[in-house]
This record gives structure tokens, sequence and C-alpha cells, in this order.
């Protein structure tokens, strides 16, 4: 007897296997751990319900997608298998296909899903080419925006920082007359990346709240200027 495929509870099922996956690793990246992925998971939700995409795609994709960062030894039936050897969307990508094929996912919502997974990536430059990839793409860089991002920002600042790296140029720190550089200077960052992520959202939910986190961002940075230059000391 053949049996219909429960979304919801293989929904349900994932959440919980990927959140363990995420909590059992020794080593935390504190900015793409299970707290990104949860917070990533109910914005790509909130923003699927709001652009009429499947949230059942929407909602596997965003458990998904980084899964390759907490990757082990052994995992991917041979392949090269941390983050580090491969790009993190790559690794992603073949452990969450063999998530969805253990669970029974349906052809075409696994290549939904696993399309999505793959286009998330900003350096893997792939185009999403369903609203679905558009929705978690944008529910993700969403995450490096606002006053989240501000604090992922110097997480991961900081964990790739070697020992040229200086938090910002000595005489130039808004990038207004250098080339931005986040590799020599963290807040370069905000000029490289972080400012030009409004440009790149794929729906008018992820545009519109784009917009309000870009807003507070740019706040910390004039209010970064301030207090370098010592603005606001009492008379």
């Amino acid at each position: 007897m053949a049996f219909a495929f429960d979304r919801d509870a293989v929904l349900a099922q994932v959440y919980r296997e990927v959140e363990g996956r995420f909590l059992s690793v020794g080593r935390a990246d504190l900015a793409h751990g299970w707290d990104h992925i949860e917070r990533v998971y109910r914005l790509a939700v909130a923003i699927a319900q709001r652009e009429g995409a499947d949230q059942f795609v929407v909602g596997m994709a965003a458990l998904l997608h980084d899964l390759g960062r907490v990757a082990t030894e052994g995992e991917g039936e041979g392949r090269m298998s941390t983050a580090q050897e491969r790009h993190h969307a790559d690794l992603s990508h073949d452990l969450a296909a063999e998530v969805l094929a253990a669970h029974g996912v349906p052809a075409e919502e696994r290549e939904a899903i696993l399309h999505a997974v793959l286009a998330h990536s900003f350096s893997r430059g792939i185009e999403p080419q369903t609203l679905e990839a558009r929705v978690v793409r944008d529910a993700d860089r969403l995450d490096g925006l606002g006053a989240i991002g501000v604090m992922r920002w110097a997480i991961t600042g900081a964990l790739r920082a070697v020992a040229e790296t200086r938090p910002y140029h000595p005489t130039d720190p808004f990038a207004e007359q250098h080339v931005p550089d986040d590799r020599r200077y963290l807040l370069d960052h905000f000029y490289t990346k972080l400012l030009r992520i409004g440009e790149m959202m794929g729906t008018a939910t992820g545009r519109a709240l784009a917009q309000e986190r870009l807003a507070f961002m740019r706040r910390y940075l004039e209010e970064f200027r301030r207090e370098l230059r010592l603005e606001g000391l009492p008379g």
C-alpha cells in the first residue's frame, strides 16, 4: 500500500535532525551555527508565506543550506568532507541530497530544494532560478544585515583575522579614498559586501526588510564615525 508523503512530518523530522547535527559539533562557528540556521529558517518561511512560495521547499532548503559547515570526516561517501576542502555550498548540496533521499522526498521537490541550497551562496555565484531559491537566498542574506549582521560581521572578522588584519584603515576608515580590502581592514567588509546586499534581493519582501536593516547599519557607521571624531563630548 502506498502512503502519502507527509510534508509537515518530514519537515519537523529534518528540523530536529539538523538541529542535532549543529549542536553536537565540537567546533562551533558562532556566525554560522544553529542560531543562524534557525533564524534563516523562520525568516524564509515568513517570506515564503508573503510571496506565495512553496513553504516545504523553502523550509527544507533553509534548514539544509549550511549543512556542509558541520560535515565530519568520512561523510559524503568518500568525497572531500570538510568545508575547508570544498565550498560549503557544494558540500551542503551533497549532504542535503542524502538527507532528502533518506526521508523519501519526491524528485520534483528534491531538485527544487537542492537548487535553493546551491544558489544561496554569495561567493558561489549561482543565480536562483525559482521563487523558492530567491526566498532562501534573501533570508540568508538578510541575516547578514541589521543588528544581527553587525554581530555576525564582528565574529567572522575576528575568526578570519591574520597578523596583518586591522579593525579599519588608520587614515581612511570608511573607504572614501582607498579601494576597500576586507582581508586587511575589517570595517571595509561593509563596503565590499554588506552595503551592497540590498541591491541583490530577489523578492519584494526581501527588499523591504533589507532597506530597514541597512538603515540601521548606516546609523551604526555614522555612530562609529562620531566616536572616532570624539563628537558629543560634554561642553
